[in-house]
């Protein structure tokens, strides 16, 4: 890490321009596509190999569980790296999030628990911000030391908090007030019955439209909407210019009259308060209560998200999509619907190899053909996969994904640069 100067700004701003070559609703158009695409794939690859949960409304909402929290930790990890300060504390702040939930929730209703648990993940980011902004900590140093803080606070104030109540214990709060949920049952019942039907690209559509009719909760609803908020929020305003400026080449924004330290101090603390959002949503949603750990990584994933994603709003959702996707499989016929899964990686690798040759870029699509083969045969020479796999499958997709994913990648260019006021001259 070190401080800018006006070579390394002025190669930001060549990167920027270079990030900015494709339009945004020309990119936009394109991922759509790429996921209509590999959508219909997974339809097919559920019609030949008769796996009916690799589309089934238990998967895709299951899928959508776990998705979100991933996707709110990678909106954080964008709002804070676009203003230039990696934030690997993601994690930390996610956990002091759950623990926000359970002891506010418990106590004072469901809705105070979600502030609550905001509160406790701007707590987190402003740690974060203190070290790495006003006292220019090393931004990965300061992260870790955040997640080893948040799992110590966390555990000791369990035991504080919850050992005596009812329904308690030293590790785990009571049941917390349940979030309220939307149906909308003249869709969700048609829905359902037309999924159950089995018909190919039909069912599966019928399928995701009962995963937004059935039991859907209202945290799930606010999470998707932080997304668009936030697109709109950091690539159409001002303020939005303003920030990103202080990610690609703080020197040059500080020359033209932006408060470089309040604005990463800023984006800091959003990151930290949808980080705790997500912890509620992990507490509330995805279980009924407050456990010591309970986040298991995802701020971790939730930061492969946003890599995958390109530091971007669009991206990082498909990212937690698949991410979720992958969390889900194994608690549905995971031996048998993971093995199917084999079939769909190895063809979207071929695809991928076949774009590569294209492209004229021999060696990698060398390797992706080797690939390809090795899951292929995986896939024929067997009928399940091993439980123990099942388990492991979101993180060796994670590893997959961004080896995958790699070679497009353009971070901020001032993203992890420690900046003193005062650089510009």
């Amino acid at each position: 890490m070190s401080v800018p100067t006006p070579a390394s700004s002025a190669t930001g701003a060549r990167s920027a321009a270079a990030g900015a070559a494709e339009p945004a609703p020309r990119r936009g158009l394109r991922l759509l596509g790429i996921g209509v695409a590999v959508f219909l794939l997974l339809c097919l690859v559920r019609v030949v190999t008769g796996a009916g949960p690799l589309t089934s409304f238990g998967t895709l909402a299951l899928t959508l569980t776990a998705a979100t929290p991933i996707a709110m930790a990678g909106l954080g990890g964008l709002w804070s790296e676009r203003a230039g300060v990696v934030n690997i504390g993601l994690e930390g702040m996610m956990i002091l999030g759950t623990l926000g939930a359970g002891y506010i929730g418990y106590n004072y209703g469901w809705v105070a628990g979600v502030l609550g648990a905001i509160v406790f993940g701007i707590v987190g980011g402003a740690l974060h911000a203190l070290a790495t902004v006003v006292f220019a900590v090393d931004h990965i140093v300061s992260g870790v030391a955040i997640n080893i803080i948040a799992l110590g606070i966390s555990g000791f104030l369990a035991e504080v908090w919850f050992s005596a109540l009812p329904g308690g214990g030293p590790t785990q709060s009571p049941p917390l007030p349940a979030v309220p949920r939307i149906d909308v049952p003249f869709v969700s019942e048609p829905a359902k019955a037309l999924a159950e039907r089995g018909w190919f690209v039909v069912s599966d559509l019928a399928g995701l439209v009962e995963v937004f009719t059935r039991n859907l909760s209202l945290l799930h609803v606010v999470g998707l909407l932080l997304l668009p908020l936030s697109f709109w929020l950091l690539w159409r305003t001002r303020f939005g210019l303003r920030l990103r400026s202080v990610g690609e080449a703080p020197a040059a924004a500080e020359s033209l009259g932006v408060d470089v330290y309040r604005y990463k101090v800023v984006a800091v603390l959003v990151s930290g308060a949808l980080a705790g959002f997500g912890g509620a949503m992990i507490a509330m949603v995805s279980s009924s209560g407050f456990q010591v750990g309970m986040s298991s990584g995802i701020g971790y994933i939730g930061l492969a998200a946003m890599i995958f994603g390109n530091w971007r709003p669009t991206g990082l959702l498909v990212g937690a999509l698949l991410f979720g996707y992958t969390q889900a499989l194994p608690f549905r016929n995971g031996p048998e619907t993971v093995h199917a899964l084999l079939l769909l990686v190895g063809v979207l690798l071929v695809v991928v190899a076949v774009v590569q040759v294209v492209q004229r870029k021999g060696r990698t699509a060398v390797w992706l053909g080797v690939f390809a083969v090795a899951f292929l045969a995986w896939f024929a020479s067997t009928d399940v996969v091993p439980a123990d796999f099942t388990r492991m499958s979101p993180y060796v997709t994670t590893l997959l994904v961004l080896a995958l994913a790699s070679q497009r990648l353009r971070m901020p260019a001032a993203d992890g640069v420690i900046y003193r006021k005062g650089a510009a001259g």
